[in-house]
C-alpha cells in the first residue's frame, strides 16, 4: 500500500485534494507514476452527477506516466486517474512513441481518440465533404480541423474570440465564424456553402449551438452531438428531422468506439503516430498543479482557454 494525493469527489460538485491509499496492482493492472492528467468535460459531468458515479470517487479518466518497469504509457478511459500514483488495467494502456512527451500524450489521448472516431467512424470524412466544427479552437476542435482537412474535407469553424478564430484558421479552417456575434448562425453557414448546407456538424457545445447545427445541414446530413459544454440539448420532436431534409442526429460516446483492444490500438496508434510524425499539432493551453484543480475546471467550464488543460501531480 502506497499513499498518494488524489482528487476525491465527495458529493455533487464537491471535490478536494486528499491523501489516498493505492494498493498493490492486481494481476491485470500496471502501477503507473503519473506525469500528467487530462482535464475533460466528462470529469465535470461525473462530478456534477450528469453521469452518475457513486461517491466518493477519484476524479479524472486520462493520463500518461511511467510504469514500474520503465514503460512510457498513456490511457484515456480509467476513472480514478486524478492522482500521483494509479493502478490502470493493462488493456487500457497504450505505449507512448519515442519523441512524444508524456504531457503531450496525456493531452491528446481522450480528445484524440474522440476526434478519430468522429471523423473515421461516426461520419467518415472523405475528400470534398464540408464539415461545420463548433468550438474549433478547443481541444477536440483543433484536432478535428486538422484531421478533416488532412482527409481532403473543408471546415467551416466557429469560435468565440478573435484569437480563437485565428487559431482555427491557422490550423486549416476554410471559413471561421464568430458564433457569439449578433448574427443568424444558420444563415452564415449556409452563405458559406452557397446555400447547400454542410454534410456534417461536429457539435461538442450542445444547447447553445444545436438549433444552428440542425439548420445548417444539407438534406440527409448529420449532426454529431458529442458533448454539451453549454448544457444538455432538451428533448425535441423527431418529426423535425423529416422536415429538415431527412437528416440524422447521433449522440455518440467514446466507449462505444473502443469495443476491443484492436480498436484502441488502431485509434491510439494513428493519433500518437501523427503526433510523433509532426502532422498533428497538440496545443496545451494550461498546466495546473493538482492542488489548483478547481481553477483548471473553472477555466475549462468558462471556456477561457484554447487547447488542452493538464493537471500535474
Amino acid at each position: 500500500m502506497t499513499t498518494t494525493r488524489a482528487l476525491v469527489v465527495t458529493g455533487p460538485d464537491q471535490f478536494a485534494l486528499q491523501h489516498f491509499d493505492v494498493p498493490e496492482p492486481a494481476a491485470d493492472q500496471q502501477q503507473v507514476e503519473v506525469a500528467a492528467i487530462g482535464v475533460n468535460f466528462i470529469d465535470v459531468y461525473q462530478r456534477q452527477g450528469v453521469y452518475p458515479v457513486p461517491t466518493p470517487f477519484v476524479l479524472c479518466s486520462e493520463g500518461a506516466g511511467t510504469t514500474r518497469d520503465g514503460q512510457r504509457v498513456a490511457w484515456a478511459q480509467h476513472l480514478g486517474s486524478g492522482a500521483g500514483l494509479v493502478n490502470v488495467p493493462r488493456e487500457a494502456l497504450v505505449p507512448v512513441p519515442d519523441g512524444v512527451d508524456l504531457d503531450v500524450a496525456a493531452a491528446v489521448m481522450l480528445q484524440g481518440l474522440t476526434a478519430h472516431y468522429l471523423i473515421s467512424s461516426t461520419f467518415p470524412i472523405k475528400a470534398g465533404d464540408v464539415a461545420l466544427v463548433h468550438a474549433a479552437a478547443g481541444g477536440v476542435g483543433q484536432l478535428l480541423v486538422q484531421l478533416i482537412t488532412a482527409r481532403g474535407g473543408r471546415v467551416i469553424a466557429t469560435a468565440g474570440t478573435q484569437a480563437k478564430r485565428q487559431k482555427a484558421s491557422d490550423l486549416g479552417a476554410d471559413t471561421v465564424i464568430d458564433y457569439t456575434a449578433d448574427i443568424d448562425l444558420t444563415a452564415a453557414v449556409r452563405d458559406a456553402t452557397g446555400g447547400r448546407g454542410v454534410d456534417v456538424v461536429y457539435d461538442g457545445v450542445g444547447k447553445s449551438t444545436f438549433e444552428a447545427s440542425l439548420g445548417s445541414l444539407r438534406p440527409r446530413g448529420m449532426v454529431v452531438l458529442f458533448g454539451g459544454a453549454s448544457g444538455q440539448v432538451p428533448p425535441f420532436d423527431l418529426q423535425r428531422l423529416n422536415k429538415a431534409g431527412s437528416v440524422f442526429v447521433t449522440r455518440p460516446k467514446l466507449g462505444d468506439y473502443l469495443q476491443d483492444r484492436a480498436e484502441l490500438e488502431w485509434r491510439a496508434g494513428e493519433i500518437l503516430g501523427a503526433v510523433a510524425g509532426g502532422s498533428l499539432q497538440v496545443e496545451i493551453g494550461g498546466r495546473y498543479a493538482l492542488a489548483d484543480a478547481a481553477k483548471a475546471y473553472a477555466d475549462l467550464e468558462g471556456r477561457r482557454t484554447t487547447g488542452k488543460l493538464l493537471l500535474l501531480p
